[in-house]
């Protein structure tokens, strides 16, 4: 296993501007660094956002297969990217209605803990995708499907709420 390079861009967006270096819990530490960065985020219309969100999930099919093959292992825990694109994602049912009240602040904290849970337990089909698809592709494809079903529950617990 090599050493990440952050002088390389692609690296340096994989390991999540450094949060993926966390010595501990990496993943969440990524998803607290995507969360940080959702505020600006979520200013932009809807449209806007779910481009962002797609370019971000694309371009990280490239990132994360760079930064495996420079480490010389599949999917190091260290890589984040994934985590953001999962958690911004997750956070999607939020952006038409985000003003910035207490209760906001709770829902922000409830998309991150459903994220969290479903990348961690990785319930089927998410950990079928886990284990088959390899790359670039399935170092994201199972956080993505994790950051929808995280939105899925979010929107429906907006609705009951």
């Amino acid at each position: 296993m090599n050493k990440p390079d952050l002088r390389d861009p692609l690296q340096l967006l994989a390991f999540g501007f450094g949060s993926g270096l966390a010595p501990k819990a990496p993943g969440t530490f990524g998803s607290l660094a995507a969360l940080a960065c959702f505020p600006l985020l979520a200013l932009l219309t809807l449209p806007a956002f779910l481009g962002v969100v797609l370019a971000a999930a694309l371009a990280g099919i490239v990132i994360c297969d760079h930064a495996a093959k420079a480490l010389d292992v599949h999917d190091d825990g260290r890589i984040v990217w994934d985590e953001f694109a999962g958690q911004w994602l997750a956070l999607t049912p939020l952006v038409p209605t985000l003003a910035w009240g207490p209760t906001d602040l709770l829902w922000l904290l409830a998309g991150f803990g459903l994220f969290r849970i479903f990348d961690i337990i990785k319930p089927w089909p998410i950990s079928h995708l886990d284990e088959k698809v390899h790359g670039g592709l399935g170092i994201m494809l199972d956080d993505l499907v994790a950051g929808v079903f995280a939105g899925l529950v979010l929107f429906a617990l907006r609705l009951a709420f």
